[in-house]
């Protein structure tokens, strides 16, 4: 009799509860914000490659709790336990088809603000050189701070999950955001107000402008593009589709801004090579020749030409030397790295450089008679400091654990470097630059995620993010290596100088 009533317990459930269709949860509960598409509208793509941070438990959490401080609604009152697993096994599922993402689209996309108002200087009174920008990634938004006082400025609404570091016009004066899933915002610092904003692609992983300051190149993972648009009104230059030599497509990893060469570099995930897309003089005056320089430049008839460097690996990851002439490249799968001659596009030499160098995190200084890169690993406890005129490694730091971001300036004696995996995730190295030797370590705030360092235009202060959601960023004396005050915020995570951005400290990765 007991396991017939059990029994019967569990036909009522089975017939009272409804069965999960995860398609249809998602059309009746989640279309509305995130498009019919799952590619973002109001909230973000709900994709993959966008979600990748937000896998398993933690996906089901946000679908059954909701986001704090955002728009995103609680659902667990209206989907089942098993509706939400069911749903969020759906959303990690790839799309079946791309949908086209090309100028069209792009444009359609654009949101130019009717209330912006120029302003020539700007309206506050700050140093407009010691202006430091501190995302805020909790609740997707930027504090504008002075870099002198550190009073905030200005707080505004961003997209959402900002990715890659805010890239500055020339003159400080505008500062360019992009998200996860490929809005690019711009925004008037003089003036505190948003210009506008435009998608320019589905799933995007950073940007880079141009020295000149008129062209932003947008890198996407989905579609496998390079958009390059206008940076007076955000309208679209030109959509490159990527595809190898052998026509492969690709997703970019990252571009970067190579400005004495008038080029953004690319640094390409699924095939063995590296772009140079010219936006200068064309023909460029770097050509496409083997060596340009004894062969002259080749005239190209594309506004934006390119050139493709075939590599002996995949290189997804790159530091610059400070002529750009040559490139540090590794892949984010592999160990070691190469250096390639821009110039001759051909290999020139290895790199000691196991456990998965962070390159675009590494940064330069004066050391005796020559100039070395570090770098920090992403899975070895270390940071190579390496000979850039011989490619030799100079020393290997051991730290607490893997890093991954390093930060300095011309006027500090020291290197500070996180430990953003692993158990000692809140600690924060500092790095002598003489000696290489840790000379302390800081532990601002036990069991926190401690990460990311910006110094101040004079480099007197550095700024530390206490990467959580009741968190701070935390400034210190950059000589004495003492707090001096902490600014309450919401998951801070980069910091980024005006002043040491443009003119391209050797403290800061570009």
């Amino acid at each position: 009799m007991i396991r017939l009533i059990v029994s019967l317990s569990a036909l009522a459930l089975a017939v009272t509860a409804p069965l999960a269709d995860p398609v249809q949860d998602y059309a009746d509960n989640c279309q509305e914000c995130h498009g019919a598409g799952r590619l973002g509208g109001l909230g973000p793509a709900l994709i993959p490659q966008t979600l990748g941070r937000m896998r398993g438990p933690n996906l089901v959490s946000v679908i059954r709790d909701g986001r704090e401080a955002t728009q995103m609604p609680a659902f667990d009152e209206i989907l089942s336990a098993e509706q939400i697993d069911a749903l969020a096994a759906y959303l990690k599922e790839p799309l079946a088809d791309v949908p086209p993402w090309g100028e069209a689209e792009i444009m359609a996309s654009r949101l130019m603000n009717e209330d912006y108002t120029p302003a020539e200087k700007p309206t506050w009174s700050s140093d407009p050189m010691n202006i430091t920008l501190a995302v805020e990634t909790g609740d997707h938004h930027v504090s504008v701070l002075d870099g002198d006082t550190f009073e905030t400025l200005d707080r505004f609404a961003t997209p959402f999950a900002v990715h890659g570091g805010p890239k500055f016009s020339p003159e400080g004066r505008f500062v360019f955001i992009m998200s996860r899933d490929g809005w690019v915002q711009k925004y008037d610092l003089y003036a505190l107000q948003e210009v506008g904003r435009i998608r320019a692609g589905l799933n995007s992983r950073n940007i880079a402008i141009s020295h000149d300051g008129k062209w932003l190149a947008v890198a996407n993972y989905l579609p496998n593009t390079l958009t390059i648009l206008s940076t007076d009104d955000l309208s679209v230059a030109k959509v490159r589709e990527v595809k190898g030599k052998d026509g492969t497509p690709s997703r970019i990893s990252a571009v970067y801004q190579a400005p004495p060469r008038e080029s953004f570099v690319l640094a390409l995930k699924d095939v063995p090579e590296i772009w140079e897309v010219f936006y200068g003089k064309n023909p460029p005056e770097m050509g496409f020749a083997h060596d340009w320089r004894t062969e002259g430049p080749v005239k190209n008839e594309d506004p934006f030409p390119i050139r493709k460097i075939t590599t002996p690996d995949y290189l997804d990851d790159f530091f610059f030397d400070q002529s750009y002439e040559y490139v540090m490249g590794a892949s984010r799968s592999g160990n070691g790295g190469q250096v390639i001659d821009l110039v001759i596009g051909q290999k020139t030499a290895d790199l000691d450089l196991p456990g998965m160098p962070h390159l675009g995190s590494g940064i330069t200084w004066k050391y005796g008679d020559t100039t070395v890169m570090a770098t920090p690993h992403l899975k070895d406890g270390a940071v190579t400091v390496i000979d850039m005129s011989t490619w030799q490694t100079v020393k290997r730091i051991e730290t607490l654990g893997p890093g991954f971001f390093m930060r300095s300036h011309e006027n500090s004696p020291y290197v500070w470097v996180d430990v953003f995996f692993g158990p000692n995730k809140d600690v924060m190295h500092v790095i002598d630059k003489e000696s290489l030797e840790i000379v302390k370590t800081l532990r601002p705030v036990e069991g926190a995620t401690v990460a990311h360092v910006e110094f101040t235009r004079d480099g007197r202060h550095a700024l530390v993010s206490v990467w959580e959601d009741d968190g701070a960023v935390i400034v210190y004396d950059a000589a004495t290596l003492e707090e001096v005050r902490r600014l309450p915020m919401r998951k801070p995570s980069g910091k980024y100088n005006v002043w040491n951005k443009i003119t391209f400290s050797e403290g800061t990765s570009h």
